[in-house]
């Protein structure tokens, strides 16, 4: 017969049992042994960044910062014709490009913009601007000589609203399928709320002195046109008449910034007069040859409001 003692015995053993078992089973706080982060290397940094030169910087193929000329960075190109242009000292991030009816015109082919290179894109730029409630602005173009439809379209429907307006701006950009057609994205009502389609109605604020982040994506792959105002994805028709590989870099092309040609002395190609010279202000003009990422989208918008 056992005794007590005995009993005793055998429960603390199954005890300590237990007890070493449970510590072997027990988290820790670092499972996979990563090693530990060093907070002073992320100080100052916004989404993991120091400044917008770091996003995609080997995708990145037209750069204009207007800080100390009007010329492309990247190519070193300066403008083969402006008009109503000053150098704003307080831009975004250094000066910025001021336009009064003004615009600047490249004529040239950018290597960068070839047909055989330039299969996705997203834009980016920041923008002082008021609605005029009569014309449309053309704030950038990747024009077409002699075509009144560039391959890029990057159009502001200003004419939608009065100036005394700064609550809304309709974004309406476009570019030339490989088909010859235009597709088009912009940001409206889109369907009823609890339709499968449903959209609602997203819009930046504007004002002469504040700095709004407009960007534009096309995705190669999949076919999706977007739009981009601070930081949120406000376009209602990513693939409207859109597919894979559907946009085309036609050659030659040009850049005109702020207008189109219809607008620039010498160089009307018909008879639209639904544009006008752009009044406003530009900084921080980024092109890519690819769709960036939402969280980069993000990032460029943080890091301006920063000025980095």
């Amino acid at each position: 017969m056992r005794t007590i003692n005995s009993y005793k015995k055998s429960w603390t053993v199954v005890l300590a049992a237990i007890v070493v078992s449970l510590n072997a089973c027990k988290k820790t706080d670092n499972p996979n042994d990563l090693p530990d982060v060093d907070a002073s290397a992320y100080a100052g940094k916004i989404d993991g960044y120091d400044s917008s030169d770091q996003i995609f910087p080997n995708n990145l193929k037209a750069y204009w910062s207007f800080d100390e000329n009007n010329n492309e960075l990247k190519s070193s190109s300066a403008p083969t014709q402006m008009a109503g242009n000053t150098s704003l000292a307080t831009g975004l991030r250094g000066k910025a490009l001021s336009l009064n009816a003004g615009y600047l015109y490249y004529a040239k082919q950018f290597d960068a913009f070839k047909t055989a290179s330039f299969k996705s894109f997203s834009i980016s730029v920041w923008v002082q601007i008021l609605n005029n409630g009569a014309k449309r602005t053309m704030l950038f173009q990747l024009a077409r000589p002699g075509i009144f439809n560039g391959n890029i379209n990057f159009i502001l429907n200003t004419n939608s609203f009065p100036a005394t307006n700064t609550d809304e701006l309709k974004i309406n950009p476009t570019f030339t399928g490989v088909n010859g057609n235009m597709q088009d994205n912009v940001n409206t009502k889109r369907d009823n709320p609890g339709d499968v389609n449903y959209f609602p109605y997203l819009t930046p604020k504007i004002g002469a002195n504040k700095w709004t982040h407009l960007l534009i994506t096309y995705a190669a792959a999949s076919g999706t046109f977007n739009i981009w105002a601070d930081g949120i994805k406000v376009g209602a028709f990513p693939s409207r008449n859109t597919g894979p590989s559907s946009f085309n870099s036609y050659e030659p092309s040009e850049v005109i910034i702020g207008a189109n040609y219809n607008t620039i002395p010498g160089k009307t190609v018909n008879a639209d007069t639904n544009f006008a010279p752009m009044t406003g202000n530009i900084d921080e003009l980024r092109i890519y040859d690819i769709a960036l990422p939402e969280a980069h989208i993000k990032a460029l918008y943080n890091l301006g409001k920063a000025g980095k």
